[in-house]
């Protein structure tokens, strides 16, 4: 265990607590602290899952924020918080809602963890690490957005449900935008070392990459009350992990980019190795095809309209 790592997770409902909890039960960190807008239930869960590592004779202690300060000396601030869409409110209310919560959000951080990398996984992801990033004025390598692992999970446990062999074998690659304006880069995607386009065909590669991006959606409509966040908080614990021990792995992860793939001062998810300063090297040393370069311009322009909008209305304090 990396001790004295401290982690703060904001935002404690099933996604927070989930992140939260995974933390506690692996030990990569030392302190894990839970912020959210009612300090009773921050309370009572960070009381639960101290209990829950002692039983597991682990040796992380959950506690909870009362106030900002008590992210002081934070490594990692990870951002679950977010308000769901109700009946009446359209995607652009949406959008500046979970703005104004991002953004308050990271003016604390700023304000009472300055030295933290910052994960954010509020949606519309790839605006709201935008979002947070322009106001902890933090460098770009040390704001993440957390949704390319995800997505890169969904479409390895399709690939399994075609094949039914390779369960744990497989890696699947993507970037771009979360969900329906991701990149499938199925040339670095495999199964124990074999290449996809050797096991299935492209009809049926299609198939899994629209199941993919409907793999939320899907989670959603079997619920019928709530979303997914046990695969969504195992896939923002192994970028906790990769800062924390400094591992030096590859993940398709939401970065600010200044060129890389022809994007510029836009967020948008492409492979990046993960290390102690957050994002240590954008691996941009490799080139897309052509379909893969519209897919891309068009999960970039994606992004671009909602971040137009959040300037149109005068979301973002003129400095």
């Amino acid at each position: 265990m990396a001790k004295g790592k401290k982690v703060t997770v904001i935002g404690t409902g099933n996604f927070g607590s989930t992140v939260a909890f995974i933390l506690a039960m692996n030990g990569a960190c030392h302190n894990v602290v839970l912020r959210g807008r009612n300090i009773d239930v921050a309370k009572g869960k960070a009381l639960d899952m101290s209990q829950a590592a002692n039983a597991a004779r682990a040796h992380t202690i959950v506690t909870a924020a009362e106030t900002p300060a008590d992210m002081a000396d934070s490594d990692i601030v990870v951002i679950t918080a977010g308000a769901p869409r109700t009946p009446g409110m359209n995607r652009d209310d949406l959008l500046l809602k979970n703005a104004e919560i991002v953004k308050n959000y990271a003016r604390e951080i700023k304000e009472c963890a300055p030295n933290a990398v910052v994960i954010v996984v509020s949606n519309p992801l790839d605006v709201m690490t935008y979002v947070a990033l322009k106001e902890t004025g933090f460098p770009r390598e040390r704001v993440l957005g957390m949704a390319g692992i995800l997505d890169s999970a969904r479409m390895a446990h399709f690939i399994y449900e075609k094949l039914e062999i390779g369960a744990g074998q497989i890696r699947a690659t993507v970037m771009g935008g979360h969900g329906d304006t991701m990149v499938p880069l199925t040339r670095f995607t495999t199964v124990a070392g074999i290449p996809i386009d050797d096991l299935i065909t492209r009809t049926e590669l299609k198939e899994i990459v629209d199941k993919t991006k409907n793999g939320g959606g899907q989670i959603v409509k079997l619920l019928g009350n709530g979303s997914a966040y046990y695969a969504p908080a195992k896939s923002t614990t192994v970028m906790v992990d990769a800062i924390l021990k400094d591992t030096k792995q590859v993940h398709s992860c939401a970065v600010y980019l200044k060129g890389e793939f022809e994007a510029n001062n836009i967020v948008s998810g492409v492979p990046v190795m993960i290390g102690a300063g957050g994002v240590e090297k954008i691996m941009d040393d490799f080139k897309l095809d052509y379909c893969q370069k519209e897919r891309f311009s068009n999960s970039v322009k994606s992004v671009q309209e909602m971040v137009d909008k959040l300037y149109e209305l005068n979301f973002f304090d003129e400095k």
